[in-house]
């Protein structure tokens, strides 16, 4: 599943930098992600490493976009085969 940054979102610029598939970006008013190129870190990190350094907990997995392990692997794929 595709990540989602929520509208608490402090626009603390930690996130953006982290992200190796450069799925993060500034949006209108917050940080906001790419879900055609979120794979929740998958093939490069054990865990999605915007998570791991947002201060305020505002990246959860989106709603809208369900994606399972093996379709994160095939975006993947898609990114950098």
């Amino acid at each position: 599943m595709a990540l989602l940054i929520e509208h608490d979102c402090i626009n603390c610029d930690m996130c953006e930098p982290e992200c190796p598939n450069k799925a993060i970006y500034f949006g209108e008013e917050i940080y906001e992600i790419d879900p055609d190129k979120c794979t929740e870190c998958l093939g490069h990190y054990d865990e999605p490493t915007c998570v791991k350094v947002c201060p305020i907990n505002c990246i959860i997995p989106d709603p809208a976009h369900p994606e399972d392990e093996q379709s994160l692997l095939k975006k993947f794929e898609l990114l950098y085969g």
